[in-house]
């Protein structure tokens, strides 16, 4: 039964029709809306439970819609339908908090009880079970909820109103979708087998380690109930809503491990964005499992529940939340470093050895460098542009959303139910790139003012891609994998503005090429400080699928770069893999003035990890284990001293910083040290915070941390030496 939009109905009608039983505990049924009297806007819940009811959404969307639950004693309780908290007016409260309305509640007992209160005029007042005191929008406090008052006038009368079903739990009507390929699958929640569909791709990537098959799996707009998600390598799973709620999976969402003994060090390559999910079948208590390591971009994601990182007792090495809301708990367990942006959770628990929070309004407390408690917390994400997204728009047809740069920003980019802020592109405006695609037809496609979408699968380039046209989106779905043979540099941009380069997979080739992604041309000089260009979730590998060589791996030029996610990864294993079968000197090289970088992953290159040139650069969370495969002291020193440091600050360098750097040794050889795991002029605007070495295994170790800071590593993780500040 479904009432008309936007109309107010006395509460006598809606229970002679039984309107409000009909919503009860109903994932089909209409959500209920609260208009406030007092200023004409709805009420809005927020999904963690963790601030007070307010009226002042002017428009209803996902966490304006409730579920009204009829009780046995003839009152009424609200179920956010955001987070499945019950409302509650909380009398425990201490003044002057006392009755104010949250939504953080599991069940409806007394404090969750409200008498619906007919008004002469249509609307209704909230009279709370608990104190027997009616519910106030108080524009005195900017219209938060209180049940506080004695009468009902203005501030106490709303509109309950119905909200028609929206996505998440009914699909819009969607158009005939691009031609994407066979590798991009499109699914519905009525799609048949989808179950098998899912395991079907889950077992084949599974034990995919370093094979050429790629997958996205495309969620459209609508609620998948039961559903179980395993996600393996090369697998990507995105939701096409404009809103994470707009695609619900109510099931599980997995990554399990892929070595033996819960052992998640390898779990690679897989990710997950823009949409929610309820894992009342993940692995108990409400939780799913998200197992993982190196280049897992997890993004837009809102967990009505809680998770954890790591599969029972097993480790995990590494991770990523960015624009993340969990409504319950993050256990990191034994994941050894983790950096979170942007994000939003009920509460964390969990740490190793580098924590680091940007953005995040609710980071845990403690600090470095105290065991249990090396957290890194930056208040503020300076400056950021979010990764654009596919997304099928309101009427029907497939479209990529860019979202708008951000200042100084804290916590989700869609809170209160919005659309992230930004400029949407019709799929039309896109060349859909597809395996097989020479370089020229591609290069062709750019030169015309054509944006890209990568879709699944190999690109074997004879020619650079280049980009040179302002503000081109190049965005890839499913791990896309660049690799050229013939020694051409696999990617290079022109110095301009707002370029914005996407979910690629940059895989070195047999011939040496210099370098794979050149993000501006050498001696780039152009100032793009108000419309950058971002790089989000890149990934570069040297050897592990087959014997692989380039000089460099990335090298950004441009001024004012933001990297936001990049794992640039000579192999330790796989294929092609030895001190000469994939040589590689250098990760990264920064050049460009003000680079920005968060969550940078640099491991196993012959010398330094990171040679940083420019002025003004800003690194939040740094992950590095040097190479595992010197053959001897003598053939692995630089000239400052034994090993290369794996960050490298140039002394000609006058202001740099950075926080949460992690540098760490595996030797495979005996009788091998690194003298500095992180090198830097000693200058007051070159400052470093909070820095751990760590030895693993039986050889060698680390001398300092920094310059000549810090002691020596123990073998084993006996002794992790911190450095909390430099100089």
């Amino acid at each position: 039964m479904a009432w008309n939009q936007g109309r107010a109905w006395p509460l006598h009608a809606l229970l002679a029709a039984g309107w409000i039983a009909a919503l009860t505990l109903s994932a089909d049924a209409d959500a209920a809306t609260l208009r406030a009297v007092a200023n004409n806007n709805f009420v809005s819940a927020t999904a963690t439970g963790t601030s007070y009811l307010t009226a002042t959404a002017g428009a209803a969307q996902s966490w304006e819609q409730f579920d009204v639950v009829n009780n046995a004693n003839g009152t009424v309780s609200f179920r956010a339908r955001i987070s499945g908290n019950f409302v509650s007016a909380d009398i425990g409260l201490s003044a002057p908090n006392t009755g104010r309305l949250i939504a953080n509640r599991r069940t409806a007992d007394a404090w969750e009880q409200f008498t619906v209160v007919p008004q002469s005029n249509g609307t209704v007042a909230l009279r709370s079970v608990a104190s027997g005191l009616y519910v106030s929008a108080d524009l005195n406090l900017g219209g938060v909820l209180v049940a506080n008052r004695n009468a009902v006038q203005a501030w106490e009368q709303f509109v309950l109103a119905d909200q028609p079903t929206t996505p998440p739990t009914n699909p819009p009507t969607t158009g005939t979708p691009p031609d994407l390929g066979s590798s991009v699958h499109i699914v519905s929640p009525t799609t048949p087998n989808l179950q098998g569909v899912i395991d079907g791709i889950y077992n084949a990537q599974q034990p995919n380690h370093f094979g050429p098959r790629r997958d996205a799996i495309l969620l459209t707009p609508g609620t998948y109930n039961n559903l179980r998600i395993p996600v393996g390598f090369y697998t990507q799973v995105l939701g096409l809503g404009s809103h994470p709620d707009q695609v619900h999976v109510n099931g599980d969402l997995r990554s399990n491990a892929f070595l033996g003994g819960d052992n998640a060090t390898q779990n690679f390559w897989r990710g997950a964005e823009n949409f929610s999910v309820t894992p009342s079948l993940g692995i108990g208590n409400n939780t799913m499992q998200w197992a993982v390591s190196q280049a897992i971009p997890f993004r837009r994601m809102h967990v009505r529940g809680n998770i954890k990182l790591n599969q029972n007792s097993g480790w995990s090495s590494g991770g990523w939340f960015s624009d993340v809301l969990v409504d319950g708990q993050v256990n990191s367990a034994s994941q050894q470093q983790w950096i979170s942006r942007n994000s939003q959770w009920g509460s964390w628990t969990g740490s190793n050895w580098n924590m680091v929070f940007v953005g995040v309004p609710n980071a845990p407390a403690g600090s470095f460098p105290t065991a249990g408690q090396r957290y890194t917390k930056i208040a503020q994400t300076p400056v950021i542009r979010e990764k654009p997204f596919l997304f099928i728009d309101t009427d029907g047809g497939y479209a990529v959303r860019v979202p708008t740069l951000r200042q100084n920003s804290s916590g989700i980019s869609w809170n209160n139910g919005g659309a992230t802020p930004g400029r949407t592109l019709p799929i039309g405006q896109f060349h859909i790139a597809k395996p097989g695609d020479t370089a020229a037809a591609i290069n062709a496609q750019l030169a015309a003012g054509k944006h890209l979408l990568f879709t699944p699968g190999t690109y074997v380039l004879t020619q650079t891609l280049r980009v040179n046209n302002p503000d081109t989106v190049v965005l890839g779905i499913g791990f896309p994998t660049l690799r050229s043979d013939n020694g051409q540099p696999l990617m290079q941009t022109a110095d301009v503005d707002g370029l914005t380069i996407s979910g690629l997979f940059f895989d070195a080739g047999a011939t040496e090429s210099g370098v794979l992604l050149e993000v501006g041309p050498n001696g780039a000089a152009a100032n793009h400080a108000a419309n950058p260009t971002v790089l989000h979730d890149l990934f570069f590998r040297v050897g592990g699928a087959a014997a692989g060589k380039v000089r460099i791996a990335l090298s950004v030029n441009a001024n004012n770069t933001i990297v936001d996610h990049t794992w640039v990864w000579r192999a330790d294993h796989g294929a092609g893999v030895g001190w000469t079968q994939n040589p590689s000197e250098n990760g990264l090289w920064v050049n460009g003035n003000d680079v920005t970088m968060y969550g940078l992953f640099v491991e196993h290159f012959q010398k330094h990890q990171v040679v940083w040139n420019g002025n003004g650069g800003r690194v939040y969370f740094y992950q590095s284990e040097i190479p595992y495969d010197p053959q001897s002291q003598a053939g692995w020193n630089s000239p400052t001293g034994r090993g290369w440091a794996s960050y490298k600050v140039a002394d000609h360098v006058t202001s740099h910083e950075a926080w949460g750097l992690g540098v760490y040794s595996v030797f495979t050889n005996g009788g091998i040290l690194l003298d500095r795991a992180i090198e830097a002029p000693v200058n007051g605007n070159v400052r470093f915070h909070n820095m751990i070495s760590v030895c693993l295994g039986n050889n060698g170790g680390i001398v300092h941390v920094i310059n000549n800071t810090g002691a020596q590593t123990g073998c084993n993780a006996s002794f992790t030496p911190t450095v909390t500040n430099f100089p």
